[in-house]
């Protein structure tokens, strides 16, 4: 990905202001981004007032012994999957001091894709504590074979703005 292009730059600051305006502090659960966002987050000066922890969890392993996520969740669904996205953020959120998590799960490319899940496929979540309990979101891309760096700098900017999204929410 290189610098942080300007619009990543600009979401990662709305995404730490609106945490901090929240009094939220950000975590980060990333599988094929592998850290980006937690970087594009800690880029910002100042990220260390809304940003507490992020989470490489690349393998399937790593989503359970790290994030508490399910193995059988992940061979009843894939690791690409909105229940697994939703789950790799709950955990991120039980397993830090955060009160929002984001989490990224997909096929960047550009081997991996299969009919049902192509390359370009990413599933997006949030899970942000409110006064009576944890609210979700999720969002599914299909960014296409817009190749793998491609997919992962979308990728950086939709788990922002869902991070954005689900902390003015609240």
């Amino acid at each position: 990905m290189g610098e942080l292009n300007e619009r990543i730059q600009t979401l990662a600051e709305e995404a730490l202001a609106k945490a901090r305006e929240n009094q939220l502090f950000i975590a980060t659960a990333e599988s094929c981004t592998g850290g980006l966002v937690a970087a594009a987050l800690t880029a910002v000066p100042g990220s260390s007032s809304a940003f507490e922890r992020g989470f490489v969890t690349y393998s399937n392993e790593a989503k359970a012994d790290m994030l508490g996520v399910d193995p059988a969740l992940i061979a009843a669904h894939g690791a690409v999957s909105r229940e697994v996205a939703l789950a790799m953020a709950k955990g991120a959120l039980a397993r830090s001091h955060a009160g929002i998590a984001v989490s990224i799960t997909g096929v960047a490319g550009p081997d991996g894709g299969s009919v049902e899940k192509p390359v370009g496929l990413v599933h997006f979540a949030a899970a942000r504590l409110t006064g009576d309990g944890v609210r979700l979101f999720h969002r599914e891309e299909r960014f296409g074979d817009i190749g793998r760096e491609g997919v992962r700098s979308r990728s950086v900017e939709t788990a922002l703005a869902l991070l954005i999204e689900a902390a003015a929410l609240g």
